[in-house]
This record gives structure tokens, sequence and C-alpha cells, in this order.
């Protein structure tokens, strides 16, 4: 009996600590997530806890698996090519920093890739930290933007909302798949979670707006088209269809009546104005945006171990703006290569399992649809230290390491009698 009773007690000390390491676990990959939205500077709050939150992990078993793998030696090489091309400076300034934030960022992803492979429960937790993170600095941003109290206007540049972001066309995008997010239980949760998703997303979409990010727009309403549109083609039951249609209405009649009820305060109307229009000053002047992308292509051809990381920006005064160009520039054609190599591996293999009936089904679509918007406006936006985008791309490697081992596994299964 009294051996019994001990090895009771063992047991309810064992689940115990399991309780607590994962509650631990959980907690620290959340604090993460949570401090990707305050970068003002680099290296940011984020990178020096990530730093330590993997080290700590790698001592306690962090694991990369072979459906891992290509993530990590497709990076590796993007980074190679950035040392490569960093190698024609004769001076080379603060470029290793540069490099070692760059080379950081894609251990991060791989990280995140490993952790959602080992634990697919973390999804929730990654989501429910970036919620958070960004209502957080939405409501910093739009605080700011009305200067509601003295020293708010920090939570802005530019006349923008920024949040605690350094450029208002990183903190709009931020804010884009929490709001996707949320759309998305709003759409196809029970009512309980749909009536609360929306405050926050109230909150995120205003400091999106206020973010006058024509990047952040686009991307917004390109991934709530296709969120709608996959979630329409997906769910066959008439009422999903009925609910999805009648959020979409009142949705378009809200942002309309939200849109003018905005216009009519005078500052707003004019930045709107300003920012509303698809072709700016600086895009298509003699030396603009679109301009110096065909300049940095033609340079790109003659020089094919790049330029210098950065050193595009203090030829021409402004950076590449278009991560393809800063690519082969900044990061050499072996960079280039590697960068275009991984995205298309990920869009390809992402989709093929896009609307299979999973438990990261929810998670995966809205990454995916997002994550599709970011390469499309890496074109006019230079993504490449944008602290979220390794953060989504990790998680959609991971999510594709499970499905790998959900296949593998049920390849080993032996047929069932009669089929």
């Amino acid at each position: 009996m009294n051996a019994l009773v001990h090895s009771g007690g063992d047991s309810l000390r064992a689940a115990a600590n399991a309780r607590l390491i994962a509650l631990i676990r959980a907690g620290a990959v959340a604090l993460g997530v949570f401090l990707s939205g305050f970068v003002l500077r680099e290296p940011a709050p984020y990178e020096l806890y990530m730093a330590g939150l993997i080290a700590v992990w790698a001592v306690f078993g962090l694991r990369i698996s072979r459906h891992a793998v290509p993530l990590l030696v497709l990076l590796i090489l993007f980074n190679i090519g950035g040392f490569i091309s960093m190698s024609q400076l004769a001076d080379i300034g603060d470029i290793p920093l540069y490099l070692a934030v760059s080379l950081f960022l894609a251990f991060t992803a791989v990280f995140f890739a490993a952790i959602v492979e080992a634990q697919p429960g973390l999804l929730d937790v990654i989501f429910g930290a970036w919620v958070a993170a960004a209502a957080v600095t939405a409501l910093a941003g739009i605080l700011g933007y009305f200067q509601a109290f003295p020293g708010a206007e920090m939570f802005t540049r530019y006349g923008r909302a920024a949040g605690v972001f350094e450029d208002p066309n990183v903190f709009g995008p931020f804010l884009t798949l929490p709001a996707i997010y949320l759309l998305h239980r709003m759409m196809t949760g029970r009512a309980g979670a749909a009536f609360l998703s929306l405050p926050p997303f109230i909150v995120i979409a205003l400091g999106l707006f206020l973010s006058f990010s024509r990047g952040a727009w686009g991307l917004f309403l390109f991934s709530a088209v296709m969120l709608t549109l996959a979630l329409f083609i997906h769910n066959r039951r008439g009422l999903i269809r009925l609910r999805i249609t009648a959020m979409c209405i009142a949705a378009t009649v809200l942002a309309v009546v939200g849109l003018l009820v905005a216009l009519q305060i005078p500052a707003v109307a004019d930045l709107f104005a300003q920012r509303a229009q698809l072709v700016q000053e600086y895009d298509a002047g003699r030396l603009g945006r679109f301009a110096r992308h065909a300049i940095g292509f033609l340079l790109a051809t003659e020089r094919p171990l790049g330029i210098g990381p950065l050193e595009f920006g203090r030829i021409y005064g402004e950076d590449t703006h278009n991560i393809w160009l800063k690519a082969l520039l900044a990061y050499s054609w072996l960079g280039f290569a590697a960068y275009l190599t991984l995205i298309a591996w990920t869009v390809a293999a992402a989709f093929r399992m896009l609307f299979r009936a999973r438990q990261w089904q929810p998670y995966l679509l809205c990454t995916y649809i997002v994550f599709i918007g970011h390469i499309a406006l890496g074109s006019v936006i230079d993504t490449d230290h944008w602290r979220h985008f390794y953060l989504m791309l990790g998680m959609l490697w991971g999510m594709m390491a499970l499905e790998q081992r959900r296949q593998a596994g049920l390849g080993r299964m032996p047929a069932r009698s009669g089929e």
C-alpha cells in the first residue's frame, strides 16, 4: 500500500513539474513574440531576449529536424552572400552589425520552425502574444497621433502613427497578421470568440489606418479579400457562407462610415489625400524609387558579388526599397538565388496543404495569406530586417514540417482490411 501511495505521489509530482515546465516554456515564447512589437533601433530588446531564449532552449534540447534543414541551409547561404558582398567594401563601418542582425533573424526563423514542429500548441501562444503586442503598439500609435497626453508624439513619425516602431511602414505591416487572425475568428469562431475579437480588431485596424502606410493599407485589403474568398470556397455549409457574407457587408459599411467620420478631422483628411495617391513624387521622380530600381537592377547585372550591404543608400541617397534588389546588391547573386529559392519553396509547399483539415489550419491560412502579401510588398519596400517576416517564415516551415511528419506517419501505417 505504501508503495502504491509513493508511486502515486511521484506521478503527481511529475505531472505538476511537466505542467510547470510547459507554462514556463509558453510564457518564454509569448514574451519573445510580444517584444517583436517594440523595435525602435537595432539591436532591439527582441534580439537580446531571443538570443538568450534560443541559447537556453538549445541547452535543454532544441532539435532541428531534417524537415527544417532546407530552411537553415538557404538562410545561411543568403547570409554568406551578405559577407561576400561586404568583401567588396574598403570601409566596412557598421556593416558587420547589420549582417549579424540578418544572421540572427535567420536563426529566429529556424527556432520558431523547430518549436512549432515539436509543439504545435505553441501556435496559439504565438498568435495570442502577437495580438497583444499589436493591440498595445497600435494603441500607443493612436494616442500619439491624437496627442492624447504630453509627449505622446514619441509614438509618431512624420505626422503618422508609428507605435513603438521606428518606421510607420513597418508598424503597419506588423499589425496585419493579428488583424487578419482576429477577422478569421470573427468569421468562423463561436459567437463569444467573435465578440471578444472585435475590440482588439478595431484598435489594431485604426492603428493600421493611422500609419498612413500605402503598403500596409494594400497589404491589409489584399489579405482580407483573400481570406474571405478562401473561407467562402473552403466552407461548403450555407450557414457559414451566409455568416461570411453578412460580416463582409457589415465590415464594408463600418469601414466606409469610419472613414467618413475620420475624414471630418482636417489633419486626417489632408494626410489621407496625400498618402492615398498611388504614385508619390519620390516614387516617379528623376531619381525616385522606380528610377533607382532600374538603375539598381542594371548595376546588379555587372556586380555578381554585390556592392556591399547599405552601400546603395550611400550612393543614391535612399535605400533600395525592394527586397529583390536588396538581395542582389547587398547579398550577391548567391544570396539572391538562396532567397528566391526559399520564397518559392515556401509558397509552393505551404499551398499544397492550405485546405487540409488540421488543427493548425486556421493559423496556416492566415499566415500564408499575409506572407504572400509581404512578398508582393517587398517589391516596393525593403523587408530585409522585419522581425515579424522571419517569424511568419518560421511558423510556415514549422507547419510544413508537421504536415510532412503526418504524411510520413500515415505512409507507415498498415492498410486496413478491405481497403
